[in-house]
């Protein structure tokens, strides 16, 4: 760090300000509603929620907060299939969560309406929309190889966890296919998508549309997950109109986020006209239950070699790297391997079935040690995931002025761990001024306490962070595989 900095010990709240409350950093006591993101059954987490409030807007004015569909407290209220009913049994739902309350009736009212959810994960919005999509399905043997449904997500990932949700949710459904449209290896690429529903990215489903390979008539509703992170990037976001504009002017659009820019949000009621929209305040999307931490570093090399001496921990549970380019997680990679270290690493530039061997490694257990860019910041769940480390700090870089923080990315990163009311921790490394300007204003725009970690005890580092992860509202698991 640079020797400019007055003082080297304490919190970055300590050396930057002097704030009157500390925040309460523990998470909301756990309970067992039900799960989310990619269920228990692909290595997913279980809801655990914590307390916030859902707020409502409706397109309709003349809509009554009084009817009992207005919030359903039980999936029975809704007059779901049975084998769909089955399939949330299977899943562990008992009661829908806070937000698939206000959500659920909102989503599968007749005639079909527009939706807009910012809604964190953890907080089932993955069940929800793909309950929605389960019962608008015809699944007679005329239609069940039309696709009806659309999905679009940021990355393959995401999407072939989304395929996971809908296989367990929709199990006892007779006649349901599931085709997933993702950037595949050479010559893997059907004549014709023969399903009911289509998962896919939205560079792949438009080429598809283009290609008569994917045939848009019958489909009546389409997901945008992640929508704010598609609709903001230029290239996702004229792929997402696209192929919007290639359906029926009666498909219902259903655009899901766990944050919404305000640029993004006024966008977003463009793209889907007079939506019915859920909303969490601003200040209830930061994360619980993550103990932020920060390392000093002098240099590029000494970030290097704190990895190194962090790699212990990061075998604890599972652990996620963020790095902001492709060639810095080969080069992490590269070193570490011949170092005799076990890590893999996941970008934007390996090969459709590579990446699904890495991440299916991951969520096994097979490999504990990801390094990553942003591709893997959004959406994934993997429950075993008890660190996150910012190698990088995210950020916005405009050719010519300073890095600004990318708050969203920063909040997303973190998110991997510490799921759904679970204990995890999130390291920064901080190796020059502009870094470090970067980090205060996270910690001054989330109002959150970040403390520094002194590497000049590596035991004493070692000692915070396996308290913090055995902490008793952790997961069981990472406690056994800590023994």
């Amino acid at each position: 760090m640079s020797s400019e900095t007055p003082e080297t010990t304490g919190s970055l709240a300590d050396r930057i300000t002097k704030p009157d409350v500390t925040p309460d950093t523990q998470p909301a006591a756990a309970t067992e509603d039900g799960a989310d993101g990619a269920g228990a059954q692909l290595q997913g987490s279980e809801l655990n929620e914590p307390d916030y409030t859902v707020e409502v807007k409706l397109s309709d004015l003349q809509a009554d907060p009084n009817n009992p569909l207005f919030s359903a407290k039980t999936f029975e209220q809704l007059g779901l299939d049975e084998r769909i009913l089955k399939g949330l049994s299977k899943m562990g739902f008992r009661k829908p969560s806070k937000v698939q309350e206000r959500a659920l009736p909102l989503l599968m009212a007749n005639p079909a309406q527009n939706f807009v959810g910012q809604s964190q994960s953890g907080t089932g919005k993955t069940a929800a929309f793909v309950l929605n999509v389960l019962s608008r399905l015809d699944l007679s043997p005329d239609m069940q190889t039309r696709p009806q449904a659309l999905i679009l997500a940021p990355t393959r990932e995401l999407a072939r966890q989304i395929v996971g949700v809908i296989q367990i949710m929709g199990q006892f459904l007779e006649g349901l296919i599931i085709g997933t449209a993702v950037p595949a290896d050479s010559n893997t690429r059907p004549a014709r998508m023969a399903c009911s529903v289509v998962v896919g990215t939205p560079g792949t489903v438009m080429d598809m549309m283009k290609k008569r390979i994917l045939a848009p008539n019958d489909i009546a509703v389409l997901v945008l997950d992640e929508a704010d992170n598609m609709l903001d990037l230029q290239g996702m976001g004229d792929q997402c109109i696209r192929v919007k504009s290639a359906l029926r002017p009666t498909t219902q659009i259903v655009l899901f986020s766990a944050t919404f820019p305000e640029h993004v949000s006024e966008y977003s009621k463009k793209f889907a006209k007079d939506p019915n929209e859920i909303r969490l305040q601003h200040e209830e999307l930061t994360v619980e239950g993550i103990k932020q931490l920060y390392i000093d570093c002098n240099d590029e090399e000494e970030k290097y070699n704190n990895l190194v001496q962090l790699y212990g921990l990061l075998t604890v549970g599972s652990s996620i790297i963020f790095v902001r380019t492709r060639n810095s997680a080969a080069e992490i990679e590269k070193r570490m391997v011949a170092e005799g270290h076990t890590v893999a690493s996941l970008t934007g530039g390996i090969e459709g079935s590579q990446r699904d061997t890495v991440i299916d490694a991951f969520r096994s257990g097979d490999a504990k040690v990801l390094i990553t860019t942003n591709v893997l910041a959004r959406g994934i769940d993997v429950s075993t995931v008890s660190l996150v480390v910012n190698y990088d700090i995210p950020d916005h870089h405009t050719p010519g002025r300073p890095r600004e923080p990318d708050f969203q990315t920063y909040l997303h990163r973190i998110g991997r761990t510490g799921r759904f009311g679970r204990i995890g921790v999130a390291i920064s490394f901080v190796s020059n001024q502009e870094e470090w300007n970067m980090l205060r204003k996270i910690q001054q725009h989330f109002g959150c306490q970040i403390d520094r970690v002194d590497t000049g005890d590596w035991d004493e580092v070692e000692e915070v962070i396996k308290k913090t992860i055995k902490n008793s509202r952790a997961q069981a698991n990472f406690a056994a595989n800590q023994q």
